[in-house]
């Protein structure tokens, strides 16, 4: 079940980006202003985490070795949660609630809303425009029922929500 949980992760990061960045192209310039500013070093959290990360190992990345870590913590962040996620969500109904929109939702609070400005990673709450939070959520949503249908359709329908009841 973890691997289908990672693989299924991976998935889910991938469609959730797909919806984030549609989401993105249609707000106004003065929200992603906003929204940047609002940020840390001008940088998205994953860009920050990266950075923290340089700092704390002495490693210095070139542009292009940088793009391309921040590109896997990224899917990282979606990979190691996927797979606890295949582990727990059945035994776990909150977490498995609405066939992974409430793991979606819960992925959201946690991370986008709690631990990124926590960690200094990202801005306060209020530095942010209201669909900068809404983009969070809703892509977090998809990641979380992306996430879910492909932990059934890799595992067949022989391992689904339904056996472990």
């Amino acid at each position: 079940m973890k691997a289908r949980g990672a693989l299924a992760g991976a998935i889910g990061t991938w469609l959730m980006d797909l919806v984030t960045t549609g989401l993105l192209e249609s707000q106004s310039k003065a929200s992603m202003q906003r929204e940047k500013e609002a940020s840390p070093n001008g940088k998205s959290s994953v860009a920050n985490l990266v950075e923290r990360i340089e700092e704390l190992t002495g490693v210095d990345l070139e542009p292009g070795q940088r793009s391309m870590a921040t590109q896997g913590v990224h899917y990282g962040l979606g990979i190691l949660p996927g797979s606890l996620y295949g582990s727990l969500r059945n035994r776990l109904p909150l977490l498995g609630a609405g066939r992974g929109v409430g793991y979606g939702v819960i992925l959201w609070a946690v991370n986008d809303e709690y631990l990124n400005a926590r960690l200094g990673l990202a801005g306060d709450f209020g530095a942010y425009p209201l669909q900068t939070h809404w983009r969070g959520l809703v892509g977090h949503i998809a990641l979380g029922v992306a996430t879910d249908t492909a932990i059934d359709v890799l595992g067949g329908r022989g391992e689904s929500r339904a056996q472990s009841t």
